[in-house]
Protein backbone atom coordinates (compact mmCIF):
# COMPACT_ATOMS: atom_id res chain seq x y z
CA UNK A 1 0.00 0.00 0.00
CA UNK A 2 1.29 3.78 -0.81
CA UNK A 3 1.43 5.45 2.53
CA UNK A 4 -1.36 8.41 1.87
CA UNK A 5 -1.06 11.03 4.98
CA UNK A 6 -4.16 12.53 6.60
CA UNK A 7 -2.83 15.62 5.02
CA UNK A 8 -3.14 14.12 1.68
CA UNK A 9 -6.69 12.33 2.56
CA UNK A 10 -7.94 15.78 3.46
CA UNK A 11 -6.91 17.52 0.64
CA UNK A 12 -7.52 15.43 -2.21
CA UNK A 13 -10.61 13.71 -0.77
CA UNK A 14 -13.26 15.46 -2.38
CA UNK A 15 -16.50 15.48 -3.68
CA UNK A 16 -16.10 14.54 -7.65
CA UNK A 17 -17.84 12.86 -10.70
CA UNK A 18 -17.08 9.43 -11.79
CA UNK A 19 -16.65 10.32 -15.17
CA UNK A 20 -19.07 7.94 -16.88
CA UNK A 21 -19.60 10.25 -19.21
CA UNK A 22 -17.67 13.88 -20.04
CA UNK A 23 -19.44 16.70 -19.56
CA UNK A 24 -21.17 14.46 -16.35
CA UNK A 25 -24.78 14.35 -16.86
CA UNK A 26 -25.44 17.63 -14.41
CA UNK A 27 -24.86 19.69 -16.94
CA UNK A 28 -27.68 18.17 -19.09
CA UNK A 29 -30.07 20.63 -20.27
CA UNK A 30 -33.60 20.67 -21.01
CA UNK A 31 -33.56 22.49 -24.06
CA UNK A 32 -32.11 19.47 -25.87
CA UNK A 33 -35.18 17.14 -26.61
CA UNK A 34 -36.21 14.83 -28.74
CA UNK A 35 -35.64 16.78 -31.68
CA UNK A 36 -31.79 16.95 -30.77
CA UNK A 37 -31.78 13.33 -30.46
CA UNK A 38 -33.35 12.95 -34.04
CA UNK A 39 -31.19 15.03 -35.36
CA UNK A 40 -27.94 12.72 -34.46
CA UNK A 41 -29.42 9.04 -35.27
CA UNK A 42 -30.05 10.58 -38.69
CA UNK A 43 -26.73 11.24 -38.77
CA UNK A 44 -25.87 8.02 -37.42
CA UNK A 45 -27.94 6.64 -40.07
CA UNK A 46 -26.37 8.28 -42.81
CA UNK A 47 -23.18 7.71 -41.36
CA UNK A 48 -19.84 8.01 -43.28
CA UNK A 49 -19.96 5.46 -45.91
CA UNK A 50 -21.69 3.28 -43.11
CA UNK A 51 -18.64 2.64 -41.61
CA UNK A 52 -20.23 2.37 -38.34
CA UNK A 53 -19.07 1.33 -35.03
CA UNK A 54 -21.57 -1.52 -33.16
CA UNK A 55 -24.17 0.02 -31.21
CA UNK A 56 -24.15 -0.70 -27.16
CA UNK A 57 -27.62 -1.50 -25.98
CA UNK A 58 -28.47 -0.84 -22.53
CA UNK A 59 -32.14 -1.54 -21.05
CA UNK A 60 -33.47 -0.10 -17.85
CA UNK A 61 -35.56 -2.72 -15.71
CA UNK A 62 -36.37 0.01 -12.50
CA UNK A 63 -38.39 -2.86 -10.57
CA UNK A 64 -37.71 -3.92 -7.29
CA UNK A 65 -39.42 -6.15 -4.67
CA UNK A 66 -38.21 -5.17 -2.08
CA UNK A 67 -35.93 -1.67 -0.92
CA UNK A 68 -32.07 -1.55 -0.55
CA UNK A 69 -31.09 1.22 1.65
CA UNK A 70 -27.98 1.77 0.16
CA UNK A 71 -29.38 2.23 -3.22
CA UNK A 72 -29.33 5.35 -5.67
CA UNK A 73 -31.00 3.56 -8.69
CA UNK A 74 -33.55 4.75 -10.51
CA UNK A 75 -36.60 1.94 -9.33
CA UNK A 76 -39.73 1.11 -8.35
CA UNK A 77 -40.79 -1.24 -4.82
CA UNK A 78 -43.80 -3.18 -6.36
CA UNK A 79 -45.32 -6.85 -5.88
CA UNK A 80 -47.47 -5.78 -8.55
CA UNK A 81 -46.37 -7.39 -11.81
CA UNK A 82 -49.14 -5.61 -14.08
CA UNK A 83 -47.05 -2.38 -14.01
CA UNK A 84 -44.16 -4.29 -15.81
CA UNK A 85 -46.04 -5.52 -18.35
CA UNK A 86 -47.44 -2.06 -19.08
CA UNK A 87 -43.59 -0.37 -18.85
CA UNK A 88 -42.51 -3.44 -21.65
CA UNK A 89 -45.49 -2.63 -23.77
CA UNK A 90 -43.82 1.11 -23.60
CA UNK A 91 -40.21 0.30 -23.97
CA UNK A 92 -41.65 -1.74 -27.29
CA UNK A 93 -42.70 1.57 -28.37
CA UNK A 94 -39.56 3.31 -27.62
CA UNK A 95 -37.56 0.36 -29.52
CA UNK A 96 -40.19 0.65 -32.91
CA UNK A 97 -39.18 4.71 -32.24
CA UNK A 98 -35.29 4.07 -32.76
CA UNK A 99 -35.88 1.71 -35.47
CA UNK A 100 -37.84 4.14 -37.46
CA UNK A 101 -35.10 6.80 -37.37
CA UNK A 102 -32.43 3.84 -37.66
CA UNK A 103 -33.65 1.57 -39.67
CA UNK A 104 -33.40 -1.75 -39.10
CA UNK A 105 -30.31 -4.29 -38.35
CA UNK A 106 -28.14 -1.94 -36.64
CA UNK A 107 -25.17 -3.66 -35.59
CA UNK A 108 -24.66 -3.86 -31.88
CA UNK A 109 -21.41 -5.27 -29.99
CA UNK A 110 -22.46 -4.87 -26.01
CA UNK A 111 -26.31 -5.57 -24.65
CA UNK A 112 -26.56 -4.92 -20.96
CA UNK A 113 -30.04 -5.07 -18.78
CA UNK A 114 -29.76 -3.08 -15.91
CA UNK A 115 -32.26 -1.69 -12.67
CA UNK A 116 -33.89 -2.05 -10.61
CA UNK A 117 -33.73 -5.91 -11.11
CA UNK A 118 -34.38 -7.19 -14.31
CA UNK A 119 -35.01 -10.79 -13.30
CA UNK A 120 -37.98 -9.00 -12.25
CA UNK A 121 -39.74 -9.81 -15.45
CA UNK A 122 -41.03 -13.26 -16.07
CA UNK A 123 -39.47 -15.74 -18.26
CA UNK A 124 -41.99 -15.20 -21.35
CA UNK A 125 -42.03 -11.32 -21.28
CA UNK A 126 -38.26 -11.26 -21.18
CA UNK A 127 -37.91 -13.86 -23.68
CA UNK A 128 -40.58 -11.74 -26.04
CA UNK A 129 -38.35 -8.67 -25.49
CA UNK A 130 -35.14 -10.47 -26.51
CA UNK A 131 -36.85 -11.96 -29.45
CA UNK A 132 -38.18 -8.41 -30.55
CA UNK A 133 -34.13 -6.78 -30.27
CA UNK A 134 -33.52 -9.61 -32.25
CA UNK A 135 -35.90 -8.41 -34.74
CA UNK A 136 -34.76 -4.98 -35.23
CA UNK A 137 -31.22 -5.26 -34.27
CA UNK A 138 -27.91 -7.22 -35.50
CA UNK A 139 -26.07 -8.68 -32.37
CA UNK A 140 -22.59 -9.41 -33.75
CA UNK A 141 -20.33 -12.74 -33.54
CA UNK A 142 -19.26 -12.48 -29.52
CA UNK A 143 -21.34 -10.20 -28.79
CA UNK A 144 -21.42 -8.83 -24.85
CA UNK A 145 -24.70 -9.87 -23.35
CA UNK A 146 -25.11 -9.26 -19.50
CA UNK A 147 -27.61 -8.91 -17.42
CA UNK A 148 -27.51 -8.10 -13.68
CA UNK A 149 -29.16 -10.47 -10.95
CA UNK A 150 -30.75 -10.42 -7.16
CA UNK A 151 -28.85 -13.69 -6.44
CA UNK A 152 -31.90 -13.69 -3.58
CA UNK A 153 -35.00 -14.38 -6.73
CA UNK A 154 -33.01 -16.74 -9.14
CA UNK A 155 -32.94 -20.44 -9.17
CA UNK A 156 -31.05 -22.31 -11.16
CA UNK A 157 -34.16 -22.89 -14.43
CA UNK A 158 -34.41 -19.24 -14.47
CA UNK A 159 -30.14 -19.30 -15.25
CA UNK A 160 -30.58 -21.73 -17.57
CA UNK A 161 -33.50 -19.97 -19.28
CA UNK A 162 -31.26 -17.03 -19.19
CA UNK A 163 -28.64 -18.74 -21.00
CA UNK A 164 -30.90 -20.01 -23.68
CA UNK A 165 -31.97 -16.54 -23.96
CA UNK A 166 -28.42 -15.55 -25.26
CA UNK A 167 -26.85 -14.28 -21.84
CA UNK A 168 -23.53 -14.83 -21.79
CA UNK A 169 -22.37 -12.89 -18.65
CA UNK A 170 -24.16 -12.09 -15.36
CA UNK A 171 -23.65 -9.41 -12.47
CA UNK A 172 -24.61 -10.84 -9.00
CA UNK A 173 -25.48 -7.70 -6.65
CA UNK A 174 -23.44 -9.14 -3.43
CA UNK A 175 -22.14 -5.73 -1.89
CA UNK A 176 -21.19 -7.45 1.30
CA UNK A 177 -21.10 -10.86 3.15
CA UNK A 178 -21.38 -9.73 6.85
CA UNK A 179 -24.95 -10.30 8.62
CA UNK A 180 -24.92 -7.02 10.43
CA UNK A 181 -23.89 -5.16 7.30
CA UNK A 182 -26.87 -7.00 5.17
CA UNK A 183 -29.62 -6.63 8.20
CA UNK A 184 -27.93 -2.40 8.15
CA UNK A 185 -28.42 -2.06 4.52
CA UNK A 186 -32.29 -4.43 3.95
CA UNK A 187 -30.37 -6.75 1.48
CA UNK A 188 -29.64 -10.28 3.78
CA UNK A 189 -28.29 -12.76 1.43
CA UNK A 190 -25.54 -15.67 3.01
CA UNK A 191 -22.65 -16.52 1.43
CA UNK A 192 -23.52 -20.26 1.22
CA UNK A 193 -26.72 -19.70 -1.48
CA UNK A 194 -24.52 -17.00 -3.15
CA UNK A 195 -22.00 -19.81 -3.78
CA UNK A 196 -24.52 -22.36 -4.60
CA UNK A 197 -25.90 -20.14 -7.18
CA UNK A 198 -22.47 -19.51 -8.77
CA UNK A 199 -21.51 -23.07 -9.08
CA UNK A 200 -24.77 -23.12 -11.02
CA UNK A 201 -23.96 -20.32 -12.99
CA UNK A 202 -21.22 -22.05 -14.24
CA UNK A 203 -22.85 -25.76 -14.71
CA UNK A 204 -25.29 -23.89 -16.98
CA UNK A 205 -22.24 -22.61 -19.29
CA UNK A 206 -21.68 -18.23 -18.55
CA UNK A 207 -18.73 -17.13 -19.87
CA UNK A 208 -18.05 -14.45 -17.25
CA UNK A 209 -19.77 -13.72 -13.96
CA UNK A 210 -19.19 -10.28 -12.09
CA UNK A 211 -20.05 -9.62 -8.14
CA UNK A 212 -21.06 -6.09 -7.27
CA UNK A 213 -19.28 -5.01 -3.43
CA UNK A 214 -19.32 -2.09 -1.99
CA UNK A 215 -17.34 -0.35 0.69
CA UNK A 216 -18.06 2.61 3.04
CA UNK A 217 -21.28 0.90 4.17
CA UNK A 218 -22.64 1.32 7.70
CA UNK A 219 -21.14 -0.75 10.55
CA UNK A 220 -18.63 -2.32 8.13
CA UNK A 221 -14.67 -2.50 9.41
CA UNK A 222 -11.52 -2.65 7.82
CA UNK A 223 -11.50 -6.26 9.10
CA UNK A 224 -15.22 -6.89 8.35
CA UNK A 225 -14.53 -6.30 4.88
CA UNK A 226 -11.35 -8.11 4.48
CA UNK A 227 -12.84 -11.67 5.34
CA UNK A 228 -15.64 -10.75 2.80
CA UNK A 229 -13.11 -10.09 0.26
CA UNK A 230 -11.83 -13.82 1.61
CA UNK A 231 -15.38 -14.69 0.82
CA UNK A 232 -15.01 -13.34 -2.81
CA UNK A 233 -11.99 -14.76 -3.47
CA UNK A 234 -13.24 -18.72 -2.99
CA UNK A 235 -15.96 -17.58 -5.55
CA UNK A 236 -13.64 -16.72 -8.23
CA UNK A 237 -15.33 -14.82 -10.24
CA UNK A 238 -13.87 -13.20 -13.25
CA UNK A 239 -14.82 -9.49 -12.66
CA UNK A 240 -14.91 -7.70 -9.36
CA UNK A 241 -17.11 -3.68 -9.59
CA UNK A 242 -16.31 -2.62 -5.80
CA UNK A 243 -17.80 0.84 -5.53
CA UNK A 244 -17.35 3.62 -3.00
CA UNK A 245 -20.56 4.00 -1.01
CA UNK A 246 -21.84 7.60 -1.34
CA UNK A 247 -23.82 8.94 1.31
CA UNK A 248 -26.47 11.70 -0.24
CA UNK A 249 -29.57 11.20 1.76
CA UNK A 250 -30.31 14.94 0.76
CA UNK A 251 -30.70 13.29 -2.75
CA UNK A 252 -31.75 9.62 -2.40
CA UNK A 253 -34.72 9.01 0.07
CA UNK A 254 -33.41 5.05 1.09
CA UNK A 255 -30.57 6.60 2.20
CA UNK A 256 -32.30 8.50 5.24
CA UNK A 257 -33.27 4.91 6.53
CA UNK A 258 -29.19 4.56 7.17
CA UNK A 259 -27.67 6.17 10.44
CA UNK A 260 -24.81 8.28 9.26
CA UNK A 261 -22.80 7.37 12.52
CA UNK A 262 -22.64 4.00 11.74
CA UNK A 263 -20.68 4.73 8.65
CA UNK A 264 -17.50 4.24 8.37
CA UNK A 265 -14.60 7.27 8.57
CA UNK A 266 -12.69 7.88 5.77
CA UNK A 267 -9.55 6.22 6.99
CA UNK A 268 -11.55 3.05 7.35
CA UNK A 269 -12.83 3.47 4.23
CA UNK A 270 -9.00 3.67 2.39
CA UNK A 271 -7.55 1.00 4.57
CA UNK A 272 -10.59 -0.92 3.06
CA UNK A 273 -9.91 -0.11 -0.60
CA UNK A 274 -6.18 -0.54 -0.01
CA UNK A 275 -6.41 -3.52 1.67
CA UNK A 276 -8.75 -4.87 -0.83
CA UNK A 277 -6.16 -3.85 -3.65
CA UNK A 278 -3.63 -5.63 -1.68
CA UNK A 279 -5.95 -9.05 -1.75
CA UNK A 280 -7.24 -8.75 -5.14
CA UNK A 281 -3.77 -8.54 -6.49
CA UNK A 282 -2.57 -10.94 -4.22
CA UNK A 283 -4.80 -13.69 -5.52
CA UNK A 284 -4.02 -12.43 -9.41
CA UNK A 285 -6.14 -10.03 -10.29
CA UNK A 286 -5.85 -7.38 -12.53
CA UNK A 287 -6.35 -3.67 -11.25
CA UNK A 288 -8.25 -2.06 -14.11
CA UNK A 289 -8.83 1.10 -12.17
CA UNK A 290 -10.83 2.71 -9.71
CA UNK A 291 -13.53 0.34 -9.47
CA UNK A 292 -12.63 -2.57 -11.18
CA UNK A 293 -10.80 -5.71 -10.92
CA UNK A 294 -10.73 -8.60 -13.77
CA UNK A 295 -8.52 -11.86 -13.65
CA UNK A 296 -6.00 -11.67 -16.61
CA UNK A 297 -7.59 -13.41 -19.18
CA UNK A 298 -10.81 -11.52 -19.06
CA UNK A 299 -11.23 -9.26 -21.87
CA UNK A 300 -11.57 -6.35 -19.53
CA UNK A 301 -7.99 -6.86 -18.38
CA UNK A 302 -6.60 -7.75 -21.56
CA UNK A 303 -8.22 -4.35 -23.34
CA UNK A 304 -6.81 -2.60 -20.39
CA UNK A 305 -3.32 -3.99 -21.10
CA UNK A 306 -3.75 -3.25 -25.06
CA UNK A 307 -4.62 0.44 -24.37
CA UNK A 308 -8.10 -0.14 -25.59
CA UNK A 309 -10.12 0.91 -22.55
CA UNK A 310 -13.11 2.80 -22.73
CA UNK A 311 -15.66 3.90 -20.35
CA UNK A 312 -19.56 4.49 -20.54
CA UNK A 313 -22.60 5.05 -18.80
CA UNK A 314 -22.11 1.63 -17.16
CA UNK A 315 -18.47 2.10 -16.64
CA UNK A 316 -15.33 0.58 -17.93
CA UNK A 317 -15.87 -1.17 -21.70
CA UNK A 318 -13.99 -3.11 -23.91
CA UNK A 319 -16.33 -2.19 -26.48
CA UNK A 320 -15.24 0.33 -29.20
CA UNK A 321 -15.51 4.20 -28.13
CA UNK A 322 -18.81 4.33 -29.95
CA UNK A 323 -22.84 5.20 -29.47
CA UNK A 324 -24.54 3.70 -26.76
CA UNK A 325 -28.57 3.82 -26.56
CA UNK A 326 -30.41 3.60 -23.47
CA UNK A 327 -33.86 2.00 -23.52
CA UNK A 328 -36.39 2.57 -20.71
CA UNK A 329 -37.36 5.16 -17.58
CA UNK A 330 -34.00 7.46 -17.25
CA UNK A 331 -32.01 5.53 -19.14
CA UNK A 332 -28.86 7.72 -20.95
CA UNK A 333 -27.57 7.81 -24.86
CA UNK A 334 -24.86 8.49 -26.53
CA UNK A 335 -25.59 9.57 -29.95
CA UNK A 336 -22.10 11.23 -32.09
CA UNK A 337 -21.40 14.47 -30.32
CA UNK A 338 -24.58 14.55 -27.36
CA UNK A 339 -25.73 12.86 -24.91
CA UNK A 340 -29.32 12.14 -23.93
CA UNK A 341 -31.80 10.93 -21.18
CA UNK A 342 -35.04 9.49 -21.10
CA UNK A 343 -37.74 10.93 -18.67
CA UNK A 344 -37.20 9.56 -14.91
CA UNK A 345 -41.38 8.98 -14.50
CA UNK A 346 -43.24 5.84 -15.82
CA UNK A 347 -45.77 8.57 -16.49
CA UNK A 348 -44.01 11.21 -18.23
CA UNK A 349 -42.25 8.31 -20.06
CA UNK A 350 -45.32 7.35 -21.02
CA UNK A 351 -46.75 10.46 -21.89
CA UNK A 352 -43.96 11.31 -24.25
CA UNK A 353 -43.92 7.99 -26.41
CA UNK A 354 -47.84 8.08 -26.53
CA UNK A 355 -47.16 11.77 -28.71
CA UNK A 356 -45.00 9.33 -30.95
CA UNK A 357 -41.71 11.05 -29.93
CA UNK A 358 -38.56 9.62 -28.14
CA UNK A 359 -39.08 9.86 -24.20
CA UNK A 360 -35.90 12.55 -23.78
CA UNK A 361 -35.99 15.58 -21.25
CA UNK A 362 -32.74 16.31 -21.22
CA UNK A 363 -29.22 16.38 -22.97
CA UNK A 364 -26.49 18.07 -24.57
CA UNK A 365 -24.27 18.56 -27.27
CA UNK A 366 -20.92 18.42 -27.23
CA UNK A 367 -18.78 21.57 -28.68
CA UNK A 368 -15.54 21.17 -29.32
CA UNK A 369 -13.63 21.85 -25.97
CA UNK A 370 -16.13 19.57 -24.55
CA UNK A 371 -14.86 16.66 -26.55
CA UNK A 372 -11.30 17.64 -26.35
CA UNK A 373 -11.25 17.98 -22.25
CA UNK A 374 -13.01 14.49 -22.69
CA UNK A 375 -10.59 12.49 -25.05
CA UNK A 376 -8.03 13.94 -21.97
CA UNK A 377 -9.96 12.54 -18.97
CA UNK A 378 -10.98 9.39 -20.44
CA UNK A 379 -7.06 8.63 -21.27
CA UNK A 380 -6.24 9.49 -17.52
CA UNK A 381 -9.69 7.34 -15.94
CA UNK A 382 -8.91 4.12 -18.61
CA UNK A 383 -5.01 4.17 -19.42
CA UNK A 384 -3.57 6.28 -16.40
CA UNK A 385 -1.17 7.94 -18.85
CA UNK A 386 -1.67 11.00 -21.47
CA UNK A 387 0.47 11.99 -24.32
CA UNK A 388 0.52 15.65 -25.31
CA UNK A 389 1.40 14.75 -28.71
CA UNK A 390 -1.67 12.58 -29.35
CA UNK A 391 -4.01 14.86 -28.37
CA UNK A 392 -2.74 17.52 -30.14
CA UNK A 393 -2.80 15.84 -33.82
CA UNK A 394 -6.10 15.02 -32.79
CA UNK A 395 -7.38 18.26 -31.74
CA UNK A 396 -4.99 20.70 -33.80
CA UNK A 397 -3.98 22.18 -30.61
CA UNK A 398 -0.59 23.02 -28.66
CA UNK A 399 -1.43 21.31 -25.35
CA UNK A 400 0.75 23.16 -23.37
CA UNK A 401 -0.74 26.48 -24.17
CA UNK A 402 -4.27 25.30 -24.46
CA UNK A 403 -3.70 23.58 -20.55
CA UNK A 404 -1.65 26.27 -19.23
CA UNK A 405 -3.81 26.95 -16.16
CA UNK A 406 -4.83 22.52 -15.63
CA UNK A 407 -1.03 21.89 -15.99
CA UNK A 408 0.24 24.20 -13.42
CA UNK A 409 -2.84 22.86 -11.09
CA UNK A 410 -1.45 19.74 -11.66
CA UNK A 411 2.22 20.60 -10.34
CA UNK A 412 0.90 20.22 -6.65
CA UNK A 413 0.04 16.41 -7.65
CA UNK A 414 3.06 15.56 -9.24
CA UNK A 415 4.68 17.36 -5.76
CA UNK A 416 2.44 15.17 -3.82
CA UNK A 417 3.57 11.78 -5.83
CA UNK A 418 0.09 11.55 -7.44
CA UNK A 419 1.40 11.76 -10.71
CA UNK A 420 4.62 12.49 -12.63
CA UNK A 421 4.33 15.56 -15.54
CA UNK A 422 7.19 16.18 -18.32
CA UNK A 423 6.93 18.77 -21.49
CA UNK A 424 5.62 15.63 -23.36
CA UNK A 425 2.99 13.09 -21.34
CA UNK A 426 1.17 12.77 -17.82
CA UNK A 427 1.47 9.60 -15.93
CA UNK A 428 -0.48 9.03 -13.24
CA UNK A 429 1.62 6.82 -10.06
CA UNK A 430 0.40 3.93 -8.03
CA UNK A 431 -0.66 6.12 -5.37
CA UNK A 432 -2.21 8.49 -7.81
CA UNK A 433 -4.56 5.90 -8.79
CA UNK A 434 -6.71 6.40 -5.12
CA UNK A 435 -7.03 10.08 -6.84
CA UNK A 436 -7.30 9.78 -10.23
CA UNK A 437 -11.03 11.19 -10.45
CA UNK A 438 -9.24 14.34 -8.10
CA UNK A 439 -6.81 14.27 -11.38
CA UNK A 440 -9.40 14.08 -14.29
CA UNK A 441 -11.05 17.09 -12.46
CA UNK A 442 -8.25 19.31 -13.07
CA UNK A 443 -9.51 19.10 -16.69
CA UNK A 444 -13.09 19.66 -16.13
CA UNK A 445 -14.33 23.27 -16.88
CA UNK A 446 -17.45 23.27 -15.17
CA UNK A 447 -16.08 22.51 -11.59
CA UNK A 448 -14.89 25.67 -11.21
CA UNK A 449 -17.32 26.62 -7.82
CA UNK A 450 -17.54 24.44 -5.10
CA UNK A 451 -20.89 24.46 -4.81
CA UNK A 452 -20.89 22.34 -8.22
CA UNK A 453 -19.35 19.94 -6.14
CA UNK A 454 -20.92 19.39 -3.50
CA UNK A 455 -23.61 17.40 -5.68
CA UNK A 456 -20.87 15.08 -5.78
CA UNK A 457 -19.59 11.83 -3.93
CA UNK A 458 -16.30 11.85 -2.11
CA UNK A 459 -13.55 10.31 -3.68
CA UNK A 460 -12.91 7.47 -1.18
Amino acid sequence: MPSISTELLERFDVPGPRYTSYPTADRFVEAFGADQLTHALDQRKNGLGKALVPLSLYIHVPFCESLCYYCACNKIITKKYDTAINYLHLLEREIDLYVKHLGLKQGVSQLHFGGGTPTFLKDQDLKNLMNLLNEVFEFTPGCEKSIEIDPRTVSKSRLEFLRELGFNRLSFGVQDFNERVQKAIHREQPFEDVRHLMQQSRAVGFDSINLDLIYGLPLQTPSSFEYTLSQVLELEPERIAMYAYAHLPSRFKPQRRINSVDLPAPHSKLHMLSKAIEQLLGAGYDYIGMDHFAKPSDSLAVSKRRGTLHRNFQGYSVQPDGDLIGLGVSAISRVGASYSQNAKTIDEYADLLEQERLPIVRGLTLNRDDLLRRAVIMALMCQGTLSFEVIELAFLIDFQSYFANELKALESMQTHGLLTLDTKSIEVTKKGWYFVRAIAMVFDKYLTLDENRARFSKII
